[in-house]
């Protein structure tokens, strides 16, 4: 290895690559942000850049390690042309993309790693230091001007983010499970308070957040502190963050708070690749696909995967998908992504994935099918019922319909809605819809889900006094509530509720049924646990991390009454399916 240091950062030859370890990039108010770059040797190079809290100095395999056993113990070709030394999380590989003529620049977020700063994630001032760092790397001698930018989940947040700034310099982005609308797909479930966030950062951020030095974890390969040469101490640390948790927990309606983290997909112009998750309700399927639909780029595709969302990011057929598309918009070749349909899916069926090439979403062919819910029999029904109601328990086990057995093999693939006539014994009450799946023999049929093993087909939230519509913005299979103000109930009272389930995709077979649960708690799987992961805090039961069980947001009081579905023939409960018949 041959090595190369100044007062700067320190610059080796080593696999292939020149690596410049913490290189310095200075931010407009002197805050200097720290980066790992991976280049070839020689020449100048278009860059795919990443920039996020997770820490550069630590490796994948330490920092989340059943992650990083079970993606390269089920995928082997993930190592195949790799060491895996370099990896990190949710970012790409170098030993993969630096052979193929690619610098891979990998950013400290302010406050976290090796940058030092307030810890603000998704904050405006990160969009600002992101384009600076875009622009930086352009002016670079070994960069040829054009900066992609590629990476999963909070690595392809942001893009939405810089996107919507328009940076001179920003090529194309690769944006992997990556949501975009932090009070609708992070913070507030349909306006239910969700704890994901907490546990994420408390697990995940500030454990490699700036100033932890001596206590926080060394880089693999350079032995540096990968948080930064000061150690401060736990009141100095919570000084120089926010707090995610408080802040979504104060924050009930979709205020100025969130407006400052969401972008206006609407100004979105650069090239981009939109690829999301089946199983990855809850944070790692809506955002793709609004941001596809919203964008205003005329070039942009959208993709749809299973399995973990880790998985197909790095697995040969994901990495393919990738270069194809930066080989055309940073390098300028246009066969490696001639003229393509908009939409590819990975079609799930019950035991496989087909894909698919489709040239729209949601797919034009869809026939939009209502299943009411016959509250006598508890049934889901294509004609509409007579006159009824069911009551249960707000915080118990809720109320299942049950279609009949199928009578051919049936496409279930878009977005569905719900709605329900409902009254509450109280002011208040929270609605969990779980679209579901089972065998000719009862047994529910789940899904690798982007986190958990048992996932079901769909899921949607809403608190019944957020149910207001933004009627301009809201579609029949995707209603649009602007979480603006509250409407409480009066208790009995019927109100007119509509609940966005999130996008599915299934190939069920004849005799398959389908079902639809309504309950006011998180979806548990009924069979065997899924186990934990060593990066989230819960067990894993159906749901994931993505759980909505903070006690001050749910008082029993308010919400564990009594909740009653309500139909008739003038005002129809139901939900809507968007069922595929097969291509012409």
């Amino acid at each position: 290895m041959q090595l190369d240091s100044n007062a700067e950062f320190t610059s080796v030859l080593a696999d292939g690559m020149r690596i410049d370890w913490d290189v310095p990039i200075v931010m407009d108010d002197g805050i200097v942000l720290r980066a790992d770059l991976f280049r070839p040797a020689e020449g100048r190079h278009p860059v795919i850049l990443s920039y996020g809290p997770y820490g550069k100095g630590l490796a994948f395999r330490e920092g989340y390690v059943s992650a990083y056993e079970r993606l390269v113990g089920d995928h082997p070709d993930v190592l195949a042309n790799s060491s895996g030394k370099y990896l990190n999380w949710e970012t790409v590989d170098p030993e993969r993309w630096v052979p193929d003529g690619y610098a891979v620049l990998r950013i400290d977020s302010r406050g976290a790693g090796r940058s030092p700063g307030f810890l603000d994630p998704r904050s405006p001032r990160e969009v600002d230091d992101i384009v600076q760092c875009i622009e930086w790397a352009a002016a670079q001698p070994w960069s040829t001007g054009k900066v992609g930018m590629c990476g999963i989940s909070y690595y392809a947040t942001n893009q939405w983010q810089v996107a919507a700034k328009n940076p001179p310099h920003l090529a194309a982005c690769c944006i992997w499970e990556g949501s975009n609308d932090v009070f609708r797909e992070q913070a507030r479930h349909g306006g239910i308070l969700c704890t994901f966030r907490q546990h994420w950062y408390d697990i995940q951020v500030k454990t490699v957040q700036h100033g932890r030095g001596e206590r926080g974890p060394r880089h693999p390969i350079t032995g540096e502190l990968a948080c930064g040469p000061e150690t401060l101490s736990d009141e100095e640390l919570a000084r120089n963050r926010i707090d995610i948790g408080q802040a979504h927990y104060e924050h009930v309606l979709c205020d100025d708070f969130y407006a400052s983290r969401t972008p206006d997909l609407a100004k979105i112009t650069v090239p981009l690749l939109s690829a999301a998750n089946w199983g990855g309700h809850g944070l790692h399927l809506r955002g793709n696909v609004e941001g596809f639909l919203q964008a205003s780029s005329p070039q942009k595709w959208l993709e749809f995967h299973g399995l973990e969302h880790w998985t197909e990011f790095y697995t040969d057929y994901g990495v393919a998908l990738q270069k194809r598309f930066f080989a055309r918009f940073l390098k300028g070749e246009d066969a490696a992504w001639p003229d393509r349909p908009r939409v590819l899916l990975q079609v799930r069926h019950v035991d496989r994935f087909v894909e698919r090439a489709e040239n729209e979403w949601p797919l034009a062919r869809t026939r939009w099918t209502r299943f009411y819910l016959d509250v006598a029999r508890r049934a889901l029904r294509t004609e509409p019922p007579g006159d009824g109601s069911l009551q249960y328990d707000a915080l118990g086990d809720g109320v299942t319909f049950m279609s009949e057995p199928l009578t051919q093999e049936t496409e279930i693939t878009g977005p569905s809605a719900l709605k329900l006539f409902v009254s509450s014994s109280t002011n208040d009450a929270d609605i969990f819809a779980v679209l579901r799946a089972f065998s000719p023999g009862g047994e529910e049929v789940v899904f690798q889900g982007a986190i958990d093993p048992h996932t079901p087909l769909a899921q949607g939230w809403l608190r019944a006094s957020h149910r207001k519509l933004d009627h301009a913005r809201s579609l029949p299979y995707r209603p649009w509530h602007p979480h603006d103000a509250l409407r409480p109930l009066r208790p009995g009272e019927i109100a007119e509720l509509d609940v966005e389930i999130w996008p599915t995709c299934i190939v069920l077979p004849a005799g398959y049924r389908l079902a639809l649960t309504l309950l006011g708690k998180d979806y548990e799987y009924p069979g065997i646990s899924g186990g934990r992961l060593s990066n989230f805090r819960n067990e894993m039961r159906g749901s994931g991390p993505f759980l909505h069980d903070d006690p001050r947001d749910r008082p029993p009081e308010v919400f564990g009454g009594k909740t009653t579905i309500h139909t008739n023939s003038t005002s129809p409960s139901y939900v809507l399916l968007p069922i595929i018949p097969p291509k012409e």
